[in-house]
């Protein structure tokens, strides 16, 4: 099965390059790279908003790059269905933007948490979680200073109820606690999925755990996920 991918490309993305190598060097599938200038996107069937700094983060991250041209045509795309992953950065424009639910707040540390951790995998009925099981426990890697997501009371709620927390923050044994929450991430959430389970944002960077010569491949589920759900 053939799946093409769209890698977005901000001013100040620097994960772009590793999430286009392991869609075409990795998992030998179609993949491009897309301009924040343009402004149509419907010819892919997966559109990734990679990680990074997008416009220096001035303001806070992701809020300017939420109003780049290319924007307008992941908003529609996503409206009308289409695939759309945020990874770091991207989770914080998907935020942004209103494509899911929530807020970055800056790291509960206040200091840029860079290392693996251990992600237990919430719902894995989404598009982007096919490839694993329900309660299985990964190891991925963060780099971030504004992961601290967080919900107000109701929300948080309906989302945990209708199954959008997709990843959590947990210990070896898949306990969430206050030791293996690297941000202070309300209910330690690492990855949230929309109501209608077409778009997903997370913090850990799955591209760069997707080679075993990186340290692990947990990571390289999440891109055979999509091309299994177009299977």
């Amino acid at each position: 099965m053939t799946v093409r991918f769209g890698v977005v490309v901000f001013p100040g993305s620097n994960c772009d390059s590793d999430v286009y190598h392991v869609i075409r060097d990795v998992l030998g599938q179609p993949v491009d790279y897309v301009w924040h200038e343009e402004t149509d996107v419907s010819r892919y069937q997966c559109i990734v908003l990679p990680g990074g700094f997008s416009y220096g983060d001035y303001l806070r991250a992701g809020a300017l790059a939420r109003f780049s041209p290319v924007m307008r045509g992941v908003e529609e795309y996503a409206h009308d269905g289409g695939l759309v992953l945020g990874i770091c950065n991207g989770f914080q424009i998907l935020l942004e933007s209103g494509l899911l639910p929530g807020a970055m707040l800056p790291n509960d540390c206040l200091e840029f948490r860079c290392g693996w951790v251990n992600l237990r995998v919430d719902n894995a009925g989404t598009p982007f979680t096919l490839e694993y099981r329900r309660g299985e426990v990964v190891r991925m890697p963060v780099a971030h200073h504004e992961g601290n997501y967080v919900l107000e009371k109701e929300s948080l709620e309906a989302l945990k109820k209708r199954g959008g927390i997709t990843f959590t923050y947990v210990d070896e044994s898949g306990r969430p606690g206050k030791e293996s929450n690297p941000n202070g991430a309300l209910l330690n959430i690492a990855g949230i999925v929309n109501e209608r389970g077409n778009v997903l944002g997370m913090m850990p960077h799955p591209e760069r755990c997707s080679e075993r010569i990186l340290g692990g491949e947990d990571g390289l589920r999440v891109f055979q996920s999509v091309v299994r759900y177009y299977s």
